[in-house]
């Protein structure tokens, strides 16, 4: 009964698709492989549209952004991305922006990940990833590179909420220093009224010769008198 059933099949493959039988099943079994491979990498509709609640479901939705106020650049290393509970921080122009919304550009792993918690100005005016351009520093760059910096911060400042600015150290010039050390060390430069009221008290070696004089005059004054 089963060599019935199989020739007769045999025969209607051959009638209906004018292949062997062996190539018929060869040509099957390839379909199949691909229709499996091809559902593997993309996945068919109706699965798709099950798995995106279940990855929105996944996502926790970010915290609103904590203005800082001004913050040194020690404490803006704090949040360059490696503790997951503190927001993502970068600056431009001493101007700090969250961007934690972004944490796959700049978050560890990612290809902007080293501006993260520092102002990254300098690097990104020249659009440079060595460790000596990772400050805020613009002095001496060119037009095309300060147009380049401008141009990040308007993007920054359109797509990021502003927390907070980096604190500034304004340092001594050495000329103001010397200068107080020469005034405060060379006597000869002392201010016109100490001279004069120097030259105004009297002697403390005793009185001043006019005088001394003036009491001669007086002795001998009485002097004639008595004669």
């Amino acid at each position: 009964m089963a060599v019935e059933l199989w020739e007769t099949l045999k025969d209607s493959i051959t009638a209906y698709t004018g292949l062997a039988p062996t190539t018929f099943f060869t040509l099957v079994a390839l379909a199949l492989a691909f229709y499996y491979v091809v559902s593997e990498l993309f996945g068919s509709p109706d699965n798709r549209h099950q798995q995106r609640p279940r990855d929105f479901e996944e996502q926790q939705p970010l915290p609103p952004p904590v203005q800082l106020g001004e913050i040194s650049g020690e404490e803006l290393k704090q949040y360059d991305g490696s503790d997951s509970k503190k927001p993502l921080l970068m600056a431009i122009k001493s101007q700090i922006y969250d961007v934690s919304q972004s944490r796959m550009f700049y978050g560890p792993g990612g290809p902007y990940a080293l501006f993260a918690g520092k102002d990254a100005s300098r690097a990104l005016a020249k659009m440079s990833f060595e460790e000596k351009d990772l400050t805020g520093d613009i002095s001496g760059l060119g037009p095309f590179e300060l147009e380049a910096l401008q141009d990040w911060e308007y993007k920054f400042m359109s797509k990021y909420v502003k927390v907070g600015t980096v604190k500034q150290t304004v340092p001594v010039s050495d000329g103001a220093s010397n200068d107080e050390s020469v005034e405060s060390t060379n006597p000869e430069t002392k201010p016109a009224e100490a001279v004069a009221s120097e030259s105004a008290k009297p002697s403390e070696d005793g009185p001043s010769g006019s005088v001394v004089a003036e009491t001669v005059d007086k002795s001998d004054g009485d002097v004639d008198k008595k004669d």
